[in-house]
């Protein structure tokens, strides 16, 4: 098989994992590159080790994105997992919601990049309160005494 055609063949492979979006395709494009490029400086190899080479290094490169790269590029943030970062939390009241308006909770560390928010209660709370939180409702928290 000449160079040129895994050269071909791996870009064209390359260019296929823009719309399949899984990023394994892109290294047996890569792989094929390679081996097109080895085909270069050792023009009469076999057809047999060509092929050999080719899925050696496509498994080696997948193995090695899934194994040791992908992990490092998890995404660690909360972002989506408001909800569940919040609910449990524990804090203590610094104003206490009154029927005109809602109060303030300030936690030990800051949650989702905030130590302080407003809060909604049914229970009646005073400063000081220690109270944790049961639900949201839009940006306020809804919180129960302790």
């Amino acid at each position: 098989m000449p160079y040129w055609l895994w050269i071909s063949a791996g870009f064209a492979l390359m260019i296929a994992e823009v719309f399949i979006g899984s990023f394994f395709v892109f290294w047996f494009g890569l792989a094929a590159v390679l081996v097109g490029f080895v085909l270069l400086l050792v023009p009469e190899l076999a057809v047999a080790a060509q092929v050999t080479i080719w899925a050696l290094l496509s498994g080696l490169m997948a193995l090695g994105w899934f194994r040791y790269v992908k992990p490092l590029a998890r995404d660690r943030t909360k972002a989506g997992l408001s909800r569940e970062a919040l609910i449990g939390q524990v804090g203590q009241i610094l104003k206490p919601p009154t029927e005109e308006g809602r109060g303030t909770i300030r936690f030990p560390a800051p949650v989702l990049g905030s130590d302080e928010w407003q809060i909604l209660s049914e229970d009646p709370l005073a400063m000081g309160d220690r109270a944790h939180v049961v639900d949201l409702s839009g940006n306020a928290l809804i919180v129960r005494k302790m």
